[in-house]
């Protein structure tokens, strides 16, 4: 009886049939066995590896000659090609080359290559959410511009400190020094720590990213106030040093960590400012009755026979020359730091 369409396949579906095909009187013995296709360039249903059933003859040696051993030799060649042939076709398979599979280290097996594994992978937590980051090296720091208006706030989102808009009283842009960063379980920026230009010196307090444009910095300024010397560092090396005058002994120059956090140009460049002011994120602990509350600022100078001396009333005095190389370099944002 057939079993299938193609006859030669049937033979390996039903085995039964090859005796019959025989014929009664010849006795034919059959035997069940497996392959194992060791070709690299063979994949079924993801599988590297493919075993196969094959049915081989034996006939019995009172009637199989030479001649029909090998006939029966070559039948059977023919079956192993065809049932090959059916069961890539028939998965799917292709034969692309694929390379050995590699072992895994931990348990010195082959892992798995079923198609149909689909085991998720479980989601790695790359940063504790809540957690604070510093940011800043000596060589890179980072300004907050403020895009159309920002609250700070004393801790993230609780006692707001102080509100801001673009452009602080002097109509320049309004920039924060950002400290550190508070990130997500995914590391997204959710608050920034920023200095902020307000008294008491050196107050702190958290803004959200999104009213801020964050930008690097490669410059800081040192004031040492003992040696009456203004540095300019880029990238972590020494770009300028300058003599200045400082504080009196009755309006000293409060040292501490700031930033300069605005730049301005004095209508008169022969005034007591000189060509500019580099304004720093500091005030006169002292002259507080002073507009804006006494700001401190590195500017030029009119007298400058007095640079070296403390003499000023907090702020510090450099040569124009030098003031206006600072002024070129020194972007808002700076950290600026201001020791004895």
């Amino acid at each position: 009886m057939a079993v299938g369409a193609d006859p030669l396949l049937d033979l390996v579906r039903d085995p039964t049939l090859l005796a019959e095909s025989v014929g009664n009187h010849r006795p034919v013995s059959m035997q069940l066995g497996f392959v194992q296709l060791a070709s690299p360039s063979l994949s079924v249903l993801g599988h590297r590896s493919l075993r196969l059933v094959i049915v081989t003859c034996e006939a019995s040696a009172d009637w199989v000659n030479r001649q029909s051993r090998h006939r029966y030799r070559g039948v059977v060649r023919v079956l192993l090609l065809l049932l090959l042939a059916s069961a890539v076709a028939g998965c799917g398979a292709t034969t692309e080359a694929v390379g050995p599979v590699p072992r895994d280290p931990a348990i010195g097996t082959s892992p798995s290559t079923y198609s149909d594994d689909r085991t998720p992978k479980k989601t790695v937590e790359r940063c504790r959410r809540g957690s604070v980051q510093r940011m800043g090296t000596a060589r890179t720091s980072y300004a907050a511009v403020v895009r159309k208006r920002a609250i700070a706030f004393r801790r993230p989102g609780e006692s707001e400190l102080a509100r801001f808009g673009p452009k602080n009283i002097n109509g320049v842009a309004t920039v924060f020094a950002v400290l550190a960063k508070r990130v997500d379980r995914h590391c997204a920026v959710s608050w920034y720590r920023v200095q902020l230009p307000l008294k008491p010196n050196g107050i702190t307090g958290w803004v959200r990213p999104y009213a801020v444009n964050v930008l690097p910095l490669t410059t800081r300024i040192k004031v040492d106030l003992s040696a009456r010397r203004v540095t300019l560092f880029v990238r972590g090396k020494k770009a300028l040093s300058a003599t200045a005058a400082i504080g009196a002994t009755a309006t000293p120059t409060p040292t501490g960590r700031y930033y300069v956090n605005q730049r301005l140009i004095p209508t008169d460049s022969s005034g007591p400012f000189g060509p500019g002011a580099i304004g720093i994120s500091a005030f006169s602990e002292v002259l507080t009755g002073w507009a804006q509350g006494g700001p401190i600022a590195i500017h030029g100078t009119n007298r400058p026979q007095l640079l070296g001396q403390a003499v000023s009333n907090g702020c510090i005095r450099v040569h124009n020359d030098k003031l206006m190389r600072l002024f070129r370099r020194a972007l808002a944002g700076t950290p600026v730091t201001v020791s004895d």
